[in-house]
């Protein structure tokens, strides 16, 4: 048996595929994350001692990253090269904003220690001064740090100096936690090798105190040590994770595309668009030809981690958001989230702003005493005083400014998904929209007329599709080796030695019998940016390049000479698999109708429990469906129809 749970800001969601079937559970988030996991495995119901593999998804290296809650960190680098972290790029957010405020970096200034030493990229020009050395080291030990990141020049082409500088450091402190460049990403450009570092230094000893809390309080329970979702969408062991915390940053919306792209495909749909609408946030990604897209380019909080993640995009909209008035009188929703303790005003919990949640039951969408997670009962007289606080200065009526967050909250979340398909070259016409989350398919059906989507898919297991894409989940390894070279100029056996070395090291890692997927990072001589192409063949490499600048930016260069940055190797595991059926009859239960406001009418809107609806069963709007985790609403103007693996594919009537 194999279980996945994924700890979100507001609830701890638990699947587990018993026998091929889906056994779940969802229970609110603790403040100490893996009390949560231990109870929402309990909840679940099922015999512990089965349990063959425990798959998790975490927001501690998330949070602590964007609260800046990480440990106090040190950086050693090649003297003069201090700055870099705080230099930047010259990207600019806002092009014309001569005030606009940039993110701290991660190490301060005088929590940044230079040694003499300099490596160029045929190798060392001067050798590393043990004197300078020393003197960074007593410089540290007054400082003070839990961590240590160390970054020199050209250190992923010739890390000697690197070594002896993180060997100098543990030999000192054997408990430190040290990231060094070369380990961490064997990459060029300083800047994004400097920070991904330093990041990894940054959340590690947080990100190893909560494992290790997990993995004891799983000993005790009987329950087998978790694998951890890494933000590339597979996940690794635990002592992996422990010394590769950047690579987890992305660990819980990871997991979800995993899981949308699976029940995507098993209907027939290879290209989606995935919405995960949650109790904090919402994250959108693009799985195009049944492929979940992958980015090097990522960026959380401000902070660049360049290893692979799956290319996320997300916004501070989610079913906890809080609604305000900002100083232009205007409505606005999130980022700042009730979470889940208060919660929303509905929750009786102590919550008194008004959320998207609230907004939802005053209209009709969500049922009063309907039940979240199993301790939680909505309130709709106190949703509607949390609204009619807001009312007030909009003067507007209660269910006018209901609307009006539901509205805003829309617009966050259509803006998120443009950025990951009009601006990666993807019509989102062509797609359709995999709604899951929590709060994920109350507002489906509204994104995808704003995007003119003519599909929505709700899954069977939307309201925890992110647990579920953890027990499916398959181990990963993603590596990859500096190779600049013309295309024109590459040496066959050179290249084959470089894809070679990255797949010995996963074999040592990992252990043989993975799956490998060879891959190269390519560009137009003179760029400055780079496209990943399979580079299984390397006659083909090239084509592959010209056709993806084609598809991203909308143009080719056929007689530009075209150069190799980098190669990468992706190790995988088989996951498990599970075939999704949905019965040909349902449990009995007769449908009941519910007060509902839509676009400022209100009507008579079908009320069904998801388990009444079999094989084939449509369902016309205005309806609303409620799910165990979740609740979906089908506008008018919408119809939906259950298909044989037990998704609810929605259309337009």
């Amino acid at each position: 048996m194999r279980i996945g749970v994924d700890v979100g800001g507001t609830f701890t969601d638990v699947v587990a595929l018993v026998d091929g079937r889906i056994v779940t559970a969802k229970v609110p988030t603790t403040s100490e994350q893996s009390e949560g996991v231990l109870i929402g495995i309990e909840r679940s119901g099922v015999d512990v001692a089965a349990i063959d593999a425990f798959a998790h998804g975490t927001t501690v290296a998330t949070n602590a990253l964007l609260e800046r809650r990480g440990v106090r960190t040190a950086l050693i680098t090649t003297e003069g090269f201090r700055d870099v972290i705080e230099i930047g790029r010259q990207n600019r957010a806002s092009l014309y904003d001569l005030t606009a405020s940039h993110p701290r970096p991660l190490v301060e200034r005088e929590l940044r220690f230079m040694v003499s030493e300099r490596c160029g990229p045929e190798g060392a020009i001067a050798g590393l001064n043990e004197g300078s050395l020393k003197q960074a080291l007593d410089e540290i030990r007054e400082a003070g740090p839990e961590a240590v990141a160390v970054c020199l020049l050209f250190g992923y082409l010739h890390p000697e100096h690197e070594v002896d500088v993180a060997t100098a450091v543990r030999a000192r402190w054997p408990e430190m936690h040290v990231s060094v460049s070369h380990e961490i990403l064997a990459e060029f450009r300083e800047f994004e090798r400097f920070s991904t570092t330093i990041a990894d230094a940054y959340l590690g000893p947080k990100l190893r105190a909560y494992l290790r809390a997990l993995a004891e309080s799983c000993d005790e329970a009987g329950v087998s040590r978790p694998l951890v979702m890494q933000s590339s969408g597979g996940v690794m062991s635990l002592e992996r994770a422990v010394s590769n915390a950047a690579a987890c940053v992305l660990s819980g919306p990871a997991a979800g595309v995993v899981g949308a792209s699976h029940v995507a495909g098993a209907s027939g749909f290879d290209d989606v668009l995935t919405f995960d609408m949650g109790g904090t946030s919402t994250d959108v990604a693009p799985v195009v030809g049944g492929r979940v897209q992958r980015t090097t380019e990522g960026a959380i909080g401000g902070v660049p981690i360049k290893l692979p993640m799956v290319d996320v995009h997300t916004v501070g909209a989610g079913g906890g958001s809080i609604a305000w008035i900002d100083d232009g009188g205007a409505l606005r929703v999130g980022p700042r989230s009730a979470g889940a303790d208060p919660g929303p005003a509905c929750y009786g919990k102590g919550g008194v702003e008004p959320t998207v949640t609230d907004a939802n039951l005053v209209l009709g969408y969500l049922g009063s005493e309907a039940s979240l997670g199993g301790d939680i009962t909505l309130d709709q007289s106190l949703a509607a005083e949390a609204i009619e606080m807001l009312a007030t200065p909009l003067r507007l009526d209660a269910v006018a400014t209901a609307l009006g967050v539901v509205r805003v909250a829309t617009a966050e979340m259509v803006r998120a998904l443009r950025v990951v398909s009009v601006e990666r070259g993807l019509d989102p016409r062509d797609f359709a929209l995999v709604a899951f989350g929590g709060a994920g398919p109350l507002h489906g059906c509204a994104l995808a007329d704003e995007l003119d989507i003519s599909t929505v898919l709700i899954p069977q297991a939307c309201g925890v599709l992110s647990a579920l894409g953890l027990a499916l989940s398959e181990t990963r390894g993603d590596y990859v080796s500096p190779l600049l070279v013309a295309v024109d100029e590459l040496d066959a056996d050179a290249f084959d030695e470089a894809f070679d070395d990255l797949e010995a090291r996963s074999a040592q890692e990992l252990g043989k019998g993975m799956d490998l997927e060879r891959r190269a990072d390519l560009r137009y001589v003179g760029q400055s940016f780079e496209l990943t192409v399979q580079a299984q063949e390397r006659a083909g490499m090239t084509t592959a390049f010209h056709e993806e600048h084609e598809r991203r930016f909308g143009y080719r260069m056929d007689d530009e000479p075209v150069e190799v940055v980098c190669v990468r190797v992706t190790a995988t595991g088989r996951g498990t698999a599970l075939e999704l059926q949905q019965p040909q009859t349902a449990s009995g239960g007769s449908p009941t109708t519910r007060r509902a406001n839509f676009e400022g009418e209100w009507v008579d809107a079908r009320v069904l429990a998801r388990a009444t609806l079999g094989l084939a069963d449509c369902v016309e709007g205005p309806s609303i469906i409620e799910f165990e985790e979740a609740t979906a609403l089908i506008p008018p103007g919408w119809s939906g129809k259950v298909d044989r693996t037990g998704t609810l594919v929605v259309t337009r009537t």
